[in-house]
């Protein structure tokens, strides 16, 4: 992981996901030691995975203590599917299960800031390609609102195709919509995180940022899970 950071860093990345600190020990202790050995360089930003419970995104917040600069990504299930079986909540409840991760990022985010480090928050909204739109649509707002999103302090919203379920047309379409509808434009930050189950993933992304997406997620030449595995190589030597 230090060999694939460091290749990330020379290459030009200046947002990086680094890990999913809650999740163990060694990803926690990695990002310690990323920071703690001046790795990174001031104008690359580290971001870190947590899901939307307290006591996580406390751990996450322990290990990215004292970097300059930090995206404190955030996320939830709200397909469908997942609200009926994984969670066995309303659609009101899962959005205050949204609601009460940004509350909890919120106060990390004093503490963090009030020692100098400069917090985003991103949120996913896992399975969005497979969820209601409008719903989508609902709990993304909750959040900005939430935050207190404004131009000056804008929040990434990260559109995942966590399973590829749609045509890439189909896919460009929802978020041509979703940037549409969002309300606060300015205030948001629209980005794909894709996956490749029927190897269109790029083919989705290209028609998304085509559709008003500013930011990809994805990882080289697929190698990677929690950024999607949609290979940055090829979708940026298509772009040039």
């Amino acid at each position: 992981k230090l060999e694939y950071f460091d290749l990330l860093v020379q290459i030009g990345f200046k947002q990086i996901e680094v890990g999913y600190p809650s999740s163990s020990q060694t990803e926690f202790d990695f990002v310690r030691r990323l920071i703690e050995e001046g790795r990174i360089p001031d104008d690359v930003t580290i971001q870190v995975l947590t899901q939307a419970r307290e006591q996580l995104v406390q751990k996450t917040a322990e290990a990215v203590r004292g970097a300059k600069n930090v995206i404190l990504h955030l996320y939830n299930a709200i397909s469908p599917a997942q609200r009926k079986y994984n969670f066995g909540k309303s659609k009101e409840e899962v959005i205050e299960l949204a609601l009460s991760g940004v509350r909890a990022i919120k106060k990390v985010a004093g503490q963090l800031e009030a020692h100098g480090t400069h917090v985003t928050l991103e949120y996913s909204p896992e399975n969005f390609s497979e969820t209601e739109i409008d719903y989508s649509l609902q709990i993304c707002r909750a959040v900005m609102k939430e935050w207190g999103a404004g131009p000056e302090k804008k929040v990434i919203l990260n559109l995942p195709a966590t399973l590829e379920c749609c045509l890439p047309n189909q896919f460009a379409d929802l978020i041509e919509y979703f940037g549409r509808e969002i309300g606060n434009r300015d205030s948001c930050i629209i980005s794909l995180h894709h996956h490749n189950d029927r190897g269109e993933g790029i083919a989705q992304c290209e028609m998304g940022l085509l559709a008003g997406a500013q930011r990809v997620e994805g990882c080289l030449f697929g190698n990677g899970e929690r950024t999607g595995n949609m290979d940055l190589v090829t979708a940026a030597l298509n772009l040039y």
